[in-house]
């Protein structure tokens, strides 16, 4: 019979007492794991920061001029990703690259990623907000600090990125109402809205009738929009990326593929009958090989590590900010939020009540602190998707 005919092989698998069932039970978390390392890189990384960051860079240098106050305001998001893209596309997700030869999707990576863009990806959830309420993580609540209760209160990642949006918002929102005081000069702008249009109807073409595409006509439009591109730039990138390391570098903890399938997977009496004598050599059969493990080890650590000349999120400001008094102003009101951010996330991580940052053993979090050394370290926001 055709395999594609045959039903597929599922059985649920929970914590166990007798020593086949512990075994049973960390393989089947190997593979789980596994599946969530191949999406992380392909879906969240890969597709969300890096692809998608492309149209908004060339629809802007096509259609905004340098001196347009939306280029000046993303200019700092855009910076080395084209370069770090057409990179990426020579070394990791080529044909028989790195992302083919140790993730699980193997030769079908990048059609993995092109069908979730094609069935899930929206621009209306991209931003924090959204994207938390659409995976199920939060629910919209007037009444919470943000808009927005999260589903599961100790959740590092949303706690601290809403305290990031926030702050971002705030200050895009004071950058566009000073330049756009009224709706109808943002629908006038001839520049801003041919940018618009050339990112729905050529740079995501083939998304351009969707009707949950915004429409530049006000301020609060524009201010989601570009908070948005801003966010994925810098919040979302550095949150999947910088940790990577951290996470997967010594690679049982997080396995990119899996080269066997469960040992209880309609085996054969020999495969059956290994298991039983020497469950360490299937679970070492299951990991990744000596090979695959060295390459991602480099591989991550290049990823997870800040250059000398990385330019963070409220460092510095553009050479054209510090001559207006009034950007000026809200970009150090911005900047002061940031560093408040970095004091909260210490508290935060040796708070015992917060027990997925802190604990015996738990690691902090600290992936959207703002500022970072060079190097590998496990925080900092950098503007761009510059690596």
């Amino acid at each position: 019979m055709n395999t594609y005919q045959c039903p597929q092989w599922r059985q649920l698998f929970t914590p166990g007492y007798d020593a086949t069932s512990c075994w049973l039970w960390s393989l089947a978390k190997t593979h789980a794991i596994t599946h969530d390392a191949g999406y992380h890189q392909l879906i969240s990384h890969w597709l969300r920061t890096h692809c998608c960051m492309e149209p908004y860079i060339i629809a802007a240098n096509r259609q905004l001029s340098a001196m347009h106050p939306i280029y000046r305001l993303l200019h700092p998001h855009f910076r080395y990703t084209m370069e770090i893209n057409a990179r990426g596309r020579q070394s990791l997700v080529n044909a028989g690259g790195i992302i083919e030869s140790c993730f699980w999707p193997g030769k079908y990576s990048l059609e993995l990623s092109s069908d979730v863009y094609d069935k899930q990806w929206r621009f209306d959830r991209e931003g924090l907000p959204a994207d938390l309420i659409s995976r199920g993580l939060a629910v919209e609540d007037e009444t919470a600090e943000y808009g927005v209760r999260l589903t599961i209160p100790d959740y590092p990642f949303a706690n601290d990125g809403l305290m990031l949006w926030d702050a971002l918002k705030e200050w895009i929102t004071d950058y566009v109402n000073h330049y756009y005081p009224d709706a109808e000069q943002v629908m006038l702008d001839e520049e801003l809205q041919g940018w618009w249009s050339e990112v729905r109807n050529i740079g995501h073409g083939d998304k351009k009738n969707e009707p949950w595409w915004p429409v530049l006509k006000t301020q609060d439009d524009l201010i989601e929009v570009v908070t948005t591109i801003a966010w994925v730039a810098s919040g979302h990138h550095a949150a999947v990326n910088f940790g990577q390391y951290g996470y997967g570098g010594y690679f049982p903890n997080r396995p990119t593929t899996s080269r066997i399938k469960m040992p209880v997977e309609e085996p054969t009496e020999e495969e059956l009958k290994e298991f039983y004598k020497d469950p360490e050599k299937t679970m070492l059969k299951t990991f990744p090989s000596k090979k695959q493990a060295t390459k991602l080890m480099l591989t991550l650590d290049l990823l997870s590590t800040h250059s000398p000349d990385e330019e963070y999120l409220g460092e510095n400001a553009e050479a054209s900010w510090v001559h207006e008094p009034v950007i000026y102003a809200a970009y150090e009101r911005f900047k002061g939020k940031l560093q408040y951010l970095e004091g909260v996330i210490d508290e935060r991580n040796v708070d015992v009540a917060l027990k997925n940052r802190a604990g015996a053993g738990v690691v902090k979090y600290e992936l959207l602190k703002p500022i970072s050394e060079p190097g590998l370290t496990g925080m900092g926001v950098p503007n761009s998707v510059s690596i």
